[in-house]
């Protein structure tokens, strides 16, 4: 129970990096539903910026972690998965839709996998909301087979699925940040 404590404390402490993540989730999902018409290679721009950055926050996230934990490590998988799909965004612009829709699907369905196990790792010490980490993993898998059954039917839907699950994701990390703020003294104390 003390390692639990100290986790909850060391992300308590940084809960803050929960907020911006979802900040940003909020901002990119924003862009994507009332800009719907871009093309398909400021999708690319967009969702890779979108990936890089949320990769880049669980990254920072995860190396605070592991400083009390062994807890860390599917963010530093959702992390690098993250930062990888950026990057290939950026790198290959010249994709096929049908080839965006399956690395988005594939991006999608390993980072809800790794949110839920993040979330059961976190178990009931975790600010009494990893359920809402565990519900964002199951949006990202959702969204995942959407992109892997219909990847063609239409680029338009894809921004807005994308802008939706990017808002709910993000207002789900804003929650939970704000949950983890306000129980910080608490957890703190736990540890005294």
């Amino acid at each position: 129970m003390a390692l639990a404590s100290e986790l909850v404390t060391s992300v308590a402490d940084h809960w803050w990096v929960l907020l911006l993540r979802g900040i940003i989730g909020v901002i990119f999902g924003a862009l994507f539903i009332f800009y719907p018409g871009p093309s398909l290679l400021a999708l690319l721009y967009l969702f890779g910026a979108y990936a890089l950055v949320d990769g880049i926050f669980a990254f920072v996230q995860a190396l605070r972690l592991g400083v009390h934990s062994d807890r860390w490590w599917p963010l530093i998988i959702e992390a690098l998965i993250g930062v990888a799909v950026g990057v290939a965004f950026f790198r290959f612009t010249d994709t096929s839709a049908t080839v965006v829709a399956f690395i988005i699907a594939v991006w999608a369905i390993a980072t809800g996998i790794l949110e839920i196990v993040a979330a059961f790792r976190f178990g009931s010490d975790g600010g009494s909301a990893p359920w809402l980490l565990g519900l964002g993993g199951v949006l990202s898998i959702i969204v995942g087979l959407i992109f892997s059954v219909a990847p063609i039917q239409g680029l338009l839907a894809w921004v807005w699925v994308i802008g939706v699950y990017a808002i709910v994701f993000g207002l789900m990390m804003i929650f939970w940040s704000f949950r983890l703020r306000g129980m910080k003294p608490t957890a703190a104390a736990a540890t005294s």
